[in-house]
């Protein structure tokens, strides 16, 4: 039987970037745009893939100093993807989702290693998860979703494919001998 409690996560994009494992290889040692643009996207899928139909998810990324940002949510799979608005910083925005959802009686899940946030918003409903937390539930799905792609195949082994190859031969020695 589905729940039908509502549950919202919110993700601080560029935070779990920095501080998440599974994106530190893709960043590299510089930040260039397509690797930068590179890491965002596989987060978002991530955060796709992970919250699926259980969480009303928002990733959240910095737009304080881009002159041209304003806000505006965008969908991406069941997933709303949110620069802030220009001269507001992600920190900001996502205590005010954490505690619109908090006021509404939303169970809520911060995602986030900002120990700023994290005090901001713990309590009342409003759960937290670590950047590197997230990254290791992430992976651990996806291995769930391999194994059950892939499921490991129980081999039928004699005793002489588990016995090794030297012992093997001594014992075929010995009844040559005894024969």
């Amino acid at each position: 039987m589905a729940s039908s409690r509502r549950r919202a996560l919110i993700v601080d994009g560029y935070n779990v970037l920095r501080s998440g494992s599974r994106y530190k290889v893709i960043k590299g040692p510089d930040y260039t745009d397509d690797m930068f643009n590179t890491a965002r996207e596989r987060l978002i899928n991530d955060v796709i893939n992970f919250a699926g139909r259980a969480y009303e998810a928002t990733i959240v990324f910095d737009g304080a100093g881009n002159a041209y940002s304003h806000a505006e949510f965008q969908k991406v799979g069941h997933v709303s993807v949110v620069f802030s608005k220009s001269g507001q910083s992600a920190d900001r925005l996502i205590e005010q989702l954490a505690h619109d959802a908090r006021e509404r009686g939303i169970e809520t899940l911060v995602v986030t290693s900002d120990a700023g946030i994290q005090d901001a918003v713990f309590g009342g409903g409003v759960d937290r998860m670590s950047s590197e937390g997230f990254c290791q539930e992430v992976s651990m799905c996806y291995d769930e979703v391999d194994e059950e792609k892939h499921p490991e195949i129980s081999q039928k082994r004699t005793v002489s494919e588990r016995v090794p190859a030297d012992v093997r031969a001594k014992l075929e020695r010995l009844r040559e001998s005894l024969s």
